[in-house]
Parts: C-alpha cells; structure tokens; sequence
C-alpha cells in the first residue's frame, strides 16, 4: 500500500485576516437574504435580482478567503460601501449596512493591534531563544529521577 505524501502545515493567519473573514461570510449571507427581500418586494425584477445578488454573494465569500492580500482588504472596504448603498434598494439597509460597516472597522482595527502583539510577543520569543541557544529549553530525560526508584523506595 501507497503512503500518501505528508501535507505541508497550514499557512498561520493573522488576526486581521480571520476577523475580517468572519465579517466578510456574515456579510455574504446577510447579501443572500437581502436578495430575497429584493425580489420578494418587487423592488427590481427577478433575473436583475437574482444575477446581482448571486454575484455579490459569490465575491464576497471569494474575497473572505483572500484577506491575507492587503488588496483584499481594500476591496472589502469597497464592499462596506456597497452594502450601505443597498439602502436605494431596501431603506433598512442604510442601518444595517452601517452597522456592518462599524463592524468591519472594529475588526480591522482590533486585528491590526492584536497582530502588532503577537509580533512583539514573537519578537521576544525568538530574542530570548538565541540568548539561551546553548541550553535546552526543556530537561532531558537524564535530568528526570528515575521513576521506578523512587516507587522502590515506597
């Protein structure tokens, strides 16, 4: 029997990154519903509805996968607008829309200081690793007391 090759470790995401992800799919499916109310209010016609909102919902979840790239993020900045702006469609939007946009915001700024931590922390870590190269960070089994001495000794 074939072993199968070993799979190369999952690339690490950044706090931006998934954050931003997490809006962006809430984003995707809250464009879903509003495609529905769309075309169940008879706002627009149903081929114009389905097509735009099928559209949307598709880039939007694309770009929630792409975040990693800094012009991913811009985009999603654009899709913040976008989704304000369905309030021509549906006026409710205007407040949700906003209240995602505020979301988004939130995010990318709370992302950005948790990622300048984890790079200091990291920083640190790796400083304080090559200060003390020589020793083990862990004990070696011949530093350990036998186990079974001491169960002897009981």
């Amino acid at each position: 029997m074939a072993e199968r090759p070993a799979r190369a470790p999952r690339r690490a995401r950044s706090a931006t990154e998934s954050l931003l992800s997490i809006v962006l799919v809430l984003e995707a499916l809250l464009v879903f519903f509003v495609t529905l109310v769309v075309f169940a209010l008879d706002r627009v016609s149903a081929p114009v509805a389905f097509t735009a909102g099928g559209v949307f919902f598709v880039v939007v979840l694309a770009l929630a996968r792409l975040q990693r790239f800094s012009w991913a993020i811009v985009v999603g900045h654009a899709v913040q607008v976008l989704l304000i702006a369905a309030g021509l469609l549906e006026p409710l939007m205007y407040l949700i829309g906003a209240l995602f946009a505020a979301l988004w915001v939130y995010c990318f700024v709370t992302g950005r200081r948790l990622d300048r931590r984890n790079a200091a922390i990291a920083a640190e870590y790796d400083e304080h690793r090559s200060d003390h190269s020589t020793t083990p960070d862990r004990p070696t089994d011949t530093d350990q007391p036998d186990q079974t001495d001491s169960k002897e000794k009981q």
